[in-house]
């Protein structure tokens, strides 16, 4: 998985009934955007995380 800040982590629900969580990249402490990253969720709460199997990365469109 590689991210670049700006991009998106969209983590799917693992249970019936949990929503799918979105997040931030905000710094890449990975090697040439490798985990870990540090997020910012919608609610303003950061994390510093190594996304599993069940992440997808939302590249953000560069010019």
């Amino acid at each position: 998985m590689h991210a670049n800040v700006g991009d998106k982590l969209l983590m799917h629900g693992r249970t019936v009934g949990q929503h799918d969580r979105v997040a931030e990249v905000v710094e890449v402490l990975g090697q040439k955007g490798d985990p870990p990253y540090r997020v910012r969720f919608d609610d303003g709460h950061e994390a510093l995380m190594s996304p599993g199997p069940d992440t997808v990365v939302r590249h953000i469109e560069r010019p």
